[in-house]
């Protein structure tokens, strides 16, 4: 390095990879900041500079061997594990400047000589806590798969079967295809069968076990659990999604067009997936792209790029850090939250260059069996495509906007929301008139009934009961059992699940309230519906 270099590199002062220090007399806060170093991203410490004025201080002959030695002694004494560094003496007016180069680690997370693990925190550091901190430094090093891990006492009787099949049909296709197995008759066949399928004389479980699902200490680990659990949120209570819609473009407002309820997202990845999915096509806007007047109106945010997005921040998301998925639909924008920041050093242009470091691998290689998406990479630059004004945001916390420090945030603008806040008051508008119409109606129509024939009294009051329910079931909004149910069955379930969900008794007359009459309202529908009774009956959400 050169001392202009140096000059430029002291101009732009110190930041999250850039540390100065005027001399090198505190043995033991040097060892802090090379720790910090290695447990951040790397960076360069350099020895000449002070760190208040920028003023260049340059060192002797004799300091230059000794900072150098010391360095050197440092990285290798009072940094555990021990790391090499780069020293490098630049020249400069009456002397020389010390730049030690330390990479990143390898082996995360380093602690200085008293036990005490640093992290870089901007210019400075600070000290490190929380476990889940740790783990996710672990992971970034591969000595720690946070999606391997166990799942304390859960069993194979917790996963669903129904979502193990649509896996096993994905990732085994050309072995059904050869047997004549789809998606339509695979109901017929258990997962006992299916395993002796893909492998002549084994078992669903011995098969998961192959597949790594089943460690070999026997335990369900936490893949399976997100891929295939049948209450994913009971073991895994923070793996989940918090999805709004705001009225106006704060976090912190109060009023809001939807708020998705706890109970609908719970469940595995497939299902979170397709219920976020809903949560946006019922609250973005659809426009109408072509001129026909009857041509169908597409989203104002394009499907496929939320899509690519939406199954990112779930594949890709932080499984250490102990907080859910956060998705905000603003007047002006949408923000999804993922936790954690990118891994592996990558940053932002890499991202949307295509460069595909996954965070969690053994989830990774086999959500795509279940979820859409290719595995290569070029999800964001697809997605990019699609939309190209998204906007991300590694780690930078800002309040305003409602990023924290300690996640991937993805913003998309939504255009003509003037526009559109104008329509949604002259819609209100006209539907108070319309409202207020209809009950001036009503009342009328009310007085009339009055002075009628007792006949016709009896005649009309007959058609209204004949006619009430057909107009409760077309019209009535779902209590939110009826709307937990409505998800839960984006998966075949049959009876006795669905009356498990709801913690009541598989009677006829709770069938009759929660499945026949979700049947008669066009929410649910039959798999079998020629054989009502059949005893391998399910119940799936009608699309």
């Amino acid at each position: 390095m050169t001392e202009q270099e140096l000059l430029q590199m002291r101009d732009l002062a110190e930041d999250g990879k850039l540390q100065f220090k005027e001399r090198a007399n505190d043995r033991y806060d040097i060892s802090c900041e090379i720790v910090a170093f290695c447990n951040s991203r790397g960076g360069q410490l350099v020895i000449g500079i002070n760190d208040k004025t920028g003023v260049i201080n340059a060192l002797s002959y004799q300091e230059l061997q000794e900072v150098t030695n010391l360095l050197t002694n440092i990285a290798s004494e009072n940094v555990i594990p021990n790391i090499l560094i780069e020293v490098e003496n630049v020249p400069v007016k009456g002397g020389g400047v010390v730049i030690a180069t330390i990479p990143e680690g390898k082996n995360k997370p380093y602690h200085d000589n008293k036990g005490i693990i640093w992290v870089k925190n901007g210019a400075d550091k600070r000290k490190v806590f929380d476990n889940s901190e740790l783990a996710e430094m672990m992971s970034e090093c591969g000595s720690f798969a946070p999606d391997e891990a166990a799942v304390p006492n859960a069993t194979i009787d917790d996963l669903d079967a129904d979502t193990i099949k649509l896996y096993l049909m994905s990732r085994f296709a050309p072995v059904f295809k050869g047997k004549n197995i789809d998606e339509l008759n695979m109901k017929d066949y258990s997962l006992d069968a299916m395993a002796e399928t893909i492998i002549k004389g084994t078992t669903i479980e011995k098969l998961l076990r192959n597949l790594h699902f089943i460690r070999p200490d026997g335990k369900i680990n936490v893949a399976a659990m997100l891929l295939f659990g049948k209450y994913t949120q009971r073991w895994l209570p923070v793996m989940t999604a918090k999805c709004i819609s705001y009225i106006g473009n704060s976090v912190g407002g109060t009023q809001f067009r939807d708020k998705m309820h706890d109970m609908e997202i719970e469940g595995n990845l497939l299902h979170q997936f397709r219920t976020i999915m809903n949560f946006f096509t019922r609250n973005l806007r659809k426009v109408q792209v072509e001129k026909e007047f009857n041509s169908i109106g597409e989203l104002e945010i394009p499907y496929e790029s939320l899509t690519e997005y939406v199954v990112n921040a779930l594949v890709h998301r932080s499984l250490n850090i102990k907080s859910p998925i956060r998705i905000f639909i603003f007047d002006n924008r949408v923000e999804i939250h993922s936790p954690g920041t990118l891994p592996n050093g990558l940053t932002i242009e890499d991202v949307k260059n295509g460069t595909s470091m996954p965070r969690n691998m053994f989830l990774f290689t086999n959500a795509n069996y279940l979820l859409p998406y290719t595995g290569a990479g070029s999800g964001v630059r697809r997605a990019l495509e699609y939309n190209p004004n998204a906007a991300f945001s590694n780690g930078v916390e800002d309040k305003e906007i409602t990023h924290a420090a300690n996640e991937f945030v993805i913003t998309i603008p939504r255009e003509s929301n003037q526009v559109q806040a104008e329509s949604n008051q002259v819609m209100i508008a006209n539907e108070r008139k319309s409202n207020q119409a209809n009950e001036k109606n009503n009342q009328v129509q009310a007085e009339s009934n009055q002075v009628m024939t007792a006949n016709e009294h009896k005649s009309n009051q007959a058609d209204k009961e004949s006619n009430q329910p057909r107009v409760n079931l077309v019209t009535r909004k779902l209590t939110k059992k009826e709307e937990d149910i409505r998800n839960f069955c984006s998966v075949p379930r049959t009876a006795q699940e669905i009356m498990d969900r709801l913690k009541i008794s598989n009677q006829s007359k709770n069938r009759q309230k929660y499945i026949t009459s979700l049947i008669e309202l066009g929410v649910l529908e039959r798999t079998i519906p020629e054989k009502p009774n059949d005893p391998n009956q399910k119940y799936r959400r009608k699309k």
